[in-house]
């Protein structure tokens, strides 16, 4: 029975491997994304918003209904290459803003590269490229301009540590509306404003709204097979009373986004691997979070917030939205809004992956290099676990001992399976053995394993990242895949060193395991490697001591 247990233990670690090597090689092979057949009828939550402007129109005042158009990506960057552009650059940030609608059509993160050639800087938002993605707002009523409308570019101006663009339009009866985005240092939040200002004798009763466009296909794999293919792209929205809520990109086209629509707080983002835009409106004013699909083919998407506004004749009005554009840098997030953390996807793994990164930053904060806080990391998570490894080491240890005795019962009882087993558990009960012990140690990292796994794909922090040497980004691949190897070489000194199981079929499968590991592990960002490196090379020492130890003080009970 407890033969049948470890070998059990041994499939599920065996089989679970399996299904994640495979999950990620069907992601990573997957053909991308073709657009989304148009679906009858308004999307919910795209009524009262302006429709997307086709190649070749003009500017649209007086959109108030939505009406889905056969021009998609091509149509609006068409519409956005034929508008004046103006360009503000932070110490952060360098952003392209158009007259049409005073919409952010291009983020270059200027901290953050592209790739590992470090020719490039990441490119967020853009109207032109590999994807089209920008941010977007208007007004919706009567005259009032939106996102299709050319504003008139002021030039801009510095206010202390800020920057301050402005746009402006004509609205109805005289009004004048000027869209205001400020920009400050070292930051990578912009704040979206408006000033309506009113002449008239009648009231300006208008929506506003703040949308986040953006095309559904998934970013490009540049870390490998485990890389930004594996990790969730598309919109999101905080709620208090819905908490956080991904929304896949599918169920928009299908009519079938569910997530917490109506709210006082919160805030809505597009989320994708390493980076993160969203809208962050002011809390405690009534507001309406919303996803449609924004053009017929299926091509393009929002996700944004609306609400109402209203400017009382001969008044004034003025109302802001922050955005926030930039990296999924924690320390960071939890500044911007509450629980704006939670874009960072850490999977199922949250409730240990949290704690680890909190851990791990810590470390950092101190050593200053990523690599060598994964190694301080490993060896505290050790030490936490030593008396569990130390008893399952010693439980191998009398394993190994009771091993010929085993041997010797399953010949005596070869043709009798029944009076082999009680034989060999009362042996076990004597000897106070459990076959099993040697599972513990690889059932215990498990849980922690992928919690690291998913800590390295997922923080922003880890990209690009170097330990020393080779090795200069964590969070891909070994480029030379010697911390794989290394890897397979201690797993196979560890196999050695555990005594080899009864069951024929069960040993097979452990020397198999080394072979496997090393080859999976060829793909696995290099910091997780690295974590297991050290991780074994500390249970080889520990174990050697342990079956050392427990050795001597049989041979002098013997004596």
């Amino acid at each position: 029975m407890q033969t049948d247990f470890k070998r059990i233990v041994l499939m599920i670690i065996f089989g679970f491997s399996v299904m994640i090597l495979w999950t990620k090689w069907t992601a990573y092979n997957a053909p991308r994304q073709t657009p989304v057949a148009a679906q009858s009828g308004v999307a919910a939550g795209q009524a009262n918003l302006p429709s997307p402007v086709a190649s070749g129109t003009a500017a649209n005042n007086n959109a108030t209904t939505p009406a889905l158009q056969s021009g998609g990506i091509a149509a609006n960057r068409a519409a956005y290459a034929q508008a004046p552009k103006v360009v503000v650059t932070t110490p952060t940030m360098k952003v392209t803003v158009s007259a049409r609608g005073g919409d952010i059509i291009g983020v270059e993160l200027l901290k953050h590269w592209k790739d590992n050639k470090k020719e490039q800087h990441y490119q967020l938002l853009q109207d032109e490229g590999d994807h089209f993605y920008v941010a977007r707002s208007g007004l919706i009523g009567n005259g009032l301009p939106n996102h299709t409308t050319l504003f008139d570019i002021k030039p801009v101006v510095r206010e202390g540590n800020t920057q301050v663009l402005r746009l402006t339009a004509t609205g109805p009866d005289g009004a004048t509306v000027t869209k205001v985005l400020t920009f400050t240092d070292e930051s990578y939040k912009v704040d979206v404003g408006y000033e309506i200002n009113n002449p008239g004798n009648k009231s300006v009763d208008a929506s506003a709204y703040f949308e986040l466009v953006r095309d559904d296909k998934p970013l490009e794999h540049k870390t490998g097979l485990f890389g930004a293919g594996s990790t969730f792209t598309g919109p999101a929205v905080y709620t208090e009373e819905g908490r956080f809520q991904k929304v896949d990109f599918k169920k928009i086209a299908e009519g079938k986004a569910d997530y917490q629509k109506t709210a006082k707080d919160g805030w809505v983002a597009m989320v994708q691997h390493f980076f993160v835009a969203a809208y962050l409106p002011v809390a405690g004013t009534p507001h309406e979070f919303f996803m449609r699909k924004v053009d017929d083919a299926g091509e393009l998407f929002g996700a944004g917030v609306k609400f109402k506004v209203d400017a009382a004749a001969g008044k004034s009005v003025k109302f802001m939205v922050p955005m926030y554009v930039g990296p999924q840098e924690q320390k960071n997030l939890e500044a911007v809004a509450p629980n704006f953390n939670l874009v960072v996807d850490y999977g199922w793994t949250t409730i240990i992956a949290q704690p680890l990164f909190w851990g791990l930053a810590k470390i950092h904060g101190i050593l200053g290099n990523w690599g060598w806080s994964i190694l301080l990391v490993t060896f505290l998570i050790k030490l936490v676990f030593f008396p569990l490894s130390a008893a399952s080491y010693k439980s191998m240890a009398k394993m190994k001992e009771v091993m010929p005795r085993i041997k010797a019962l399953q010949e005596r009882y070869a043709n009798d399976k029944v009076k082999q087993q009680q034989a060999m558990m009362e042996l076990y009960k004597t000897e106070k053995v459990n076959p099993a012990g040697g599972c513990l140690p690889i059932a215990v990292q498990m849980p922690v394993f992928m919690a690291l796994y998913y800590v390295l794909q997922s923080v922003v922090e880890m990209r690009q990242a170097p330990w020393l040497g080779w090795i200069q980004d964590l969070s891909s691949p070994d480029p030379y895949y010697i911390l794989p190897i290394i890897m397979g070489v201690t797993m196979l000194v560890q196999t050695k060193l555990n005594p080899t199981p009864a069951d024929p079929v069960q040993a097979k499968v452990m020397y198999l395991m080394p072979i496997f590991f090393t080859a999976m592990f060829l793909f696995f960002p290099s910091g997780l490697v690295l974590y297991w490196v050290l991780n074994n090379f500390l249970s080889i020492l520990q174990q050697w001591y342990i079956t050392r130890k427990y050795t001597n003080v049989s041979a002098k009970a013997a004596s």
